[in-house]
């Protein structure tokens, strides 16, 4: 469906409309594509300008925008579509053309984004995906009206018979099958607290540390900082205790605060609704994006918590999908914060039974704890020997890591289980990131069963399943189960699954 053809092989324009453009403000909002391709570019005009090069920096910092805007306008003088009774076929190629006729029938889903910039001008982006290209979108068009994408949709949709318009209608009529308001957004942005703006602060001072005279990771920078001339290091010799409650309340309120902005920019206005195929999903701050997730294409469901989110009720409902999302991923978030009565509302749209009030889980075996003591330990102890040495007072507290992480491994394993719950297998494992998988026997691609040396010394292997879709949820495993009792349970998976 999508190799390049012959003009002599093309479909008869005559079952084609008209053809269209992009949007001309394609132009403008192409840029943000190209400037992030170009991103090695700007490394070498800025290291021509920090070295005393301007002259040659703004050179090349012209160059590259007359090669941007060179790039930029050829695509969209190239870039063609035409929409038809029963398909839509893209035109584009600078170079070497390339005709792709994509049929309404083949088309599995037909997704809307509009970023900041598209959204002040009124634009959308308008992707299609089809069974073909691995599950990836086989169309794309980047910019054209947001009213002109919302009727290729509908048109697409009526000749599929996805939904018919009055269908489309009732869609918007009916209550949304989950609905995240403003102050469950922020609740949310609480449980997902991160650190990662201080990753990317760190990657900035090693970029440009040397630049700006600020390298928190450099020995030298600190050795002048809280030398016994500097009056910082008077202020913190001095104020010891605030200095360290002051400085952990700051990393909290930090971690809390990048936690919430980005709940808030990716889940703001969160809406599920039902529809004739399945979910839609629409969400986002800045970035808007409205997304199709077929029921039938679902492969499994995730239920992810921890420790606080648990304590007050809270999960997270996620999907496993041969459908793919703005970023290309096969992996949705459907609730972001779900009490169980929403979660299993929600699981029930997708045509699935809801979870059953008791689950009779089997435990793994208790060698999920020895097998990685055994991994461990021999990493551990000749560190510890070498701290005893050379500083006894830190090389007691080696002895004391063995025994922390035997705790946590204890625990873990406490939740570590498999149920089987009539046609379908039930996963549930970790304890700090809680996970309970529900995965339909009828999806299981391929079920392998796995053993190292320390596994086989305690008589246990994990099996892994094989799940089409999806990216880090695919690889879904029952770990330290005993050899016997797991090649067991593979023989009656594979059985009913046959």
């Amino acid at each position: 469906m999508s190799e390049p053809i012959s003009p002599e092989e093309r479909p008869d324009d005559r079952a084609l409309g008209a053809q269209e453009r992009l949007h001309p403000f394609f132009l403008l909002t192409g840029l943000g594509a190209s400037l992030r391709g170009l991103a090695g570019g700007y490394a070498v005009v800025g290291y021509l300008a920090v070295s005393g090069r301007l002259s040659t920096a703004i050179i090349g910092a012209i160059g590259l925008f007359v090669f941007m805007a060179i790039g930029i306008l050829l695509y969209w003088l190239r870039f063609e579509y035409c929409v038809g009774a029963s398909e839509i076929r893209i035109d584009s190629g600078i170079i070497s053309r390339t005709h792709r006729s994509i049929p309404f029938e083949r088309i599995q889903d037909v997704d809307i984004t509009q970023g900041p910039l598209a959204r002040l001008l009124g634009l959308a982006a308008v992707k299609f995906e089809t069974g073909g290209s691995a599950g990836e979108e086989e169309g794309v068009l980047q910019a054209i009206t947001l009213e002109r994408a919302e009727e290729i949709r509908a048109l697409v949709r009526s000749r599929r018979s996805l939904q018919a318009p009055a269908a489309h209608a009732a869609e918007e009529e009916r209550p949304p099958v989950y609905l995240m308001n403003l102050r469950r957004v922020l609740l949310a942005g609480t449980f997902n607290f991160s650190l990662a703006v201080f990753a990317g602060l760190i990657g900035i001072t090693q970029a440009y540390g040397d630049v700006v005279g600020f390298d928190p990771l450099s020995r030298r920078f600190w050795s002048g900082v809280l030398s016994p001339e500097s009056p910082l290091a008077a202020f913190v010799l001095q104020h010891r205790v605030a200095v360290a409650v002051a400085g952990a309340l700051l990393l909290v309120l930090l971690g809390l605060l990048t936690g919430v902005t980005r709940t808030l920019l990716r889940d703001y206005g969160f809406r599920l609704d039902r529809t004739e195929v399945g979910l839609r999903r629409r969400r986002g701050l800045l970035t808007r994006t409205d997304v199709t997730l077929p029921a039938r294409r679902a492969q499994a469901v995730i239920l992810r918590s921890g420790p606080a989110r648990d304590a007050f009720g809270w999960n997270e409902v996620a999907l496993q999908s041969l459908a793919r999302d703005e970023q290309g991923s096969g992996d949705h978030v459907l609730a972001p914060l779900a009490t169980a009565e929403e979660a299993n509302s929600v699981i029930g749209e997708l045509g699935w039974r809801s979870l059953p009030a008791e689950i009779r889980w089997t435990r793994v075996s208790r060698a999920f704890v020895w097998s990685f003591l055994a991994g461990v330990l021999p990493l551990l102890l000749p560190l510890g020997i070498a701290q005893v040495q050379f500083a006894p007072a830190l090389g007691l507290l080696w002895v004391a890591v063995p025994l922390v992480l035997a705790g946590l491994r204890y625990v873990e394993w406490r939740r570590t289980g498999y149920a089987l719950d009539g046609d379908r297998l039930l996963m549930r494992s970790g304890w700090w990131r809680r996970r309970l998988v529900i995965l339909p026997l009828s999806k299981i691609q391929s079920i392998d069963l796995a053993e190292n040396f320390v596994g086989r010394w305690f008589e246990i292997a994990t099996l892994r399943f094989g799940v089409a879709g999806g990216s880090g949820f695919a690889a879904h495993i029952i770990p330290a189960i005993p050899r016997e009792a797991a090649r067991q349970l593979r023989r009656e998976l594979l059985s009913s699954s046959a």
